[in-house]
Parts: C-alpha cells; sequence; structure tokens
C-alpha cells in the first residue's frame, strides 16, 4: 500500500494501447513539449531572392501590395463643424469656437491634395461667415452691458 506523500500514487496507471486500435477522443496525439502561450514556429511563403542579394521577393502569381491610400475625410468633418457653426451661431454667440474648428480644418484640407477641393472651399465660407456672425452676437451682447 502506497503512503499518500508518495507520487506515484497520484498517478494513473500507464496501459499500453494496441497498435491498430483507433484514437480515443480528446487524448494527446502527442506530448506537449510547449506551453500553450509559446510562440509558434511560422513559415514565409516568399522564398530568397534570385539575384543573390537575400532579399525576400513575391510569388509570381501573388499581385503587389498596393501603397497605403491616405486617409479621406478631413474636408467633410471641417464642413460638419462650419454648417453646425452656422446654425448655432444665427441663435447665439458661442458658435465662435466651432466656427474656428471649421476653418483650421478647411485650410488643413485645402493643404492635402486627395481632399475635396470644393468641399473644402464650402467648409471655410461657411466656417468664416459662422464666426462673423458669433462675433456680431458676441459684439452685440457687449454693448447691451
Amino acid at each position: 500500500m502506497s503512503t499518500p506523500s508518495d507520487p506515484a500514487a497520484h498517478e494513473p496507471p500507464l496501459v499500453a494501447q494496441a497498435p491498430d486500435a483507433p484514437r480515443v477522443p480528446g487524448t494527446p496525439r502527442e506530448r506537449f513539449d510547449r506551453l500553450p502561450t509559446a510562440a509558434v514556429p511560422t513559415q514565409s511563403q516568399s522564398g530568397p531572392a534570385e539575384d543573390g542579394s537575400g532579399a525576400d521577393v513575391l510569388p509570381a502569381w501573388m499581385p503587389p501590395p498596393e501603397p497605403a491610400r491616405p486617409r479621406r475625410g478631413s474636408a467633410g468633418w471641417a464642413l460638419a463643424f462650419s454648417i453646425l457653426a452656422l446654425i448655432v451661431s444665427l441663435f447665439v454667440g458661442w458658435g465662435l469656437p466651432l466656427g474656428l474648428v471649421g476653418i483650421v480644418g478647411a485650410v488643413f484640407a485645402m493643404r492635402r491634395p486627395w481632399e475635396s477641393r470644393a468641399v473644402a472651399v464650402w467648409a471655410l465660407v461657411l466656417g468664416c461667415s459662422a464666426t462673423l456672425y458669433s462675433a456680431g452676437w458676441l459684439v452685440w451682447a457687449a454693448g447691451r452691458m
């Protein structure tokens, strides 16, 4: 009889499986030699360069990667801020910061060649008019005090 401190008492007995017997579901196919968080070895799909430089080349069947396109949308955001500033400035003078954001966004959008120039110009015009309306409201409110 084994004692509780004996490590062999806690291990199940090893039974040899017949060579032609099917594998029991859930049993490992081989020993687990690495931790589940260890790095998995990968293989590169490209081979060495044919000119001997050692650089990787793409296979003939793979198209060349497209260059990263710059993100568009700053002109649209500038126009949205300018329209919102114009609507707010028709009622109160606190649309001035929104108008300035629209103007700055429109200027940045006009400096980018991939942005829509027409949208950026509209954003600039509406942002300037919203800023003027807001400034008029603030001057009028300051004169009433």
